[in-house]
């Protein structure tokens, strides 16, 4: 019985994963991360903020579309785990800080009121009434014993 001498003409898949394994191996992360660079600004420089705002809105649409509230709070709940785990004190309080400066410098007066006010909406419809005459009562108590009333 004669071999079947004949070729398998290789996949346009098993092609690229080829190509890219060789790539890889020819080069180190430092050149990747160079041209991934080089590329990022060409591809800033040809397309406008609105553009880019345009597609990850309509990314973030489609990714919406496909995953529960459940499966977003999941990963959400994995990232900040990961993200405590990774950070001190300092570091929640430092982007604390730049974040109460940044949202300061982006809004009026009103705007805080106006928040404040939905807060204090949905505080008062969660908790009711009792809840505030027992704090209140507890912080009354409170502010007399051992303070300086002057």
């Amino acid at each position: 019985m004669a071999k079947n001498n004949q070729k398998r003409s290789m996949t346009t898949e098993e092609a690229g994963r080829k190509g890219g394994e060789k790539t890889s191996r020819k080069y180190d992360q430092e050149h990747f991360e160079e041209i991934g660079q080089k590329g990022g600004e060409k591809v800033a420089d040809e397309y406008s903020q609105e553009h880019f705002e345009e597609i990850g809105k309509k990314g973030g649409e489609k990714v919406a579309d496909e995953y529960s509230q459940e499966h977003f709070e999941e990963i959400g709940k994995k990232g900040g785990e990961t993200t405590a785990q990774n950070h001190d004190q300092e570091f929640y309080e430092e982007i604390g800080q730049k974040g109460g400066e940044t949202t300061a410098q982006e809004h009026d007066q009103e705007f805080y009121e106006e928040i404040g006010q939905k807060g204090g909406e949905t505080t008062s419809s969660k908790y009711g009434e009792e809840h505030y005459e027992k704090i209140g009562k507890k912080g009354g108590r409170n502010s007399g014993n051992g303070s300086n009333n002057n």
